[in-house]
């Protein structure tokens, strides 16, 4: 079980608005997990990997074969209030699931 995170390097986020926005990423994505799969995946230690975006139309592309896949995931949009314009796409969280499952999704990405 595992858990990807993949964060844009395409808007020039800080390395603190960077660390918020994944934790947000991270955090929406498990309330939006099952609890059966929740409670495996803290059992398991919470992994977690942070991979490298390249866009905002990457990470749609990314969510919707999540979408497809049946694996919890979300979105994350900046509420504007210091580096980034309101609703900028920063993050995409996927899973907590298999790890296999997880790779299908991001595999291919880079680790940030």
């Amino acid at each position: 079980m595992k858990q990807a995170i993949v964060a844009r390097t395409d808007i020039g986020m800080g390395q603190g608005k960077l660390a918020a926005q994944v934790a947000h990423a991270s955090l929406s994505a498990y309330e939006n997990a099952d609890s059966q799969l929740r409670d495996q995946w803290k059992r398991g230690g919470q992994k977690k990997v942070v991979l490298k975006g390249e866009s905002e139309r990457q990470l749609h592309e990314l969510a919707a074969i999540a979408d497809s896949e049946g694996i919890p995931h979300a979105v994350v949009r900046d509420a504007g209030h210091t580096q980034l314009e309101p609703g900028t796409v920063t993050a995409l969280a996927v899973g907590p699931a298999a790890d296999d499952r997880i790779d299908r999704v991001t595999g291919d990405l880079s680790l940030f």
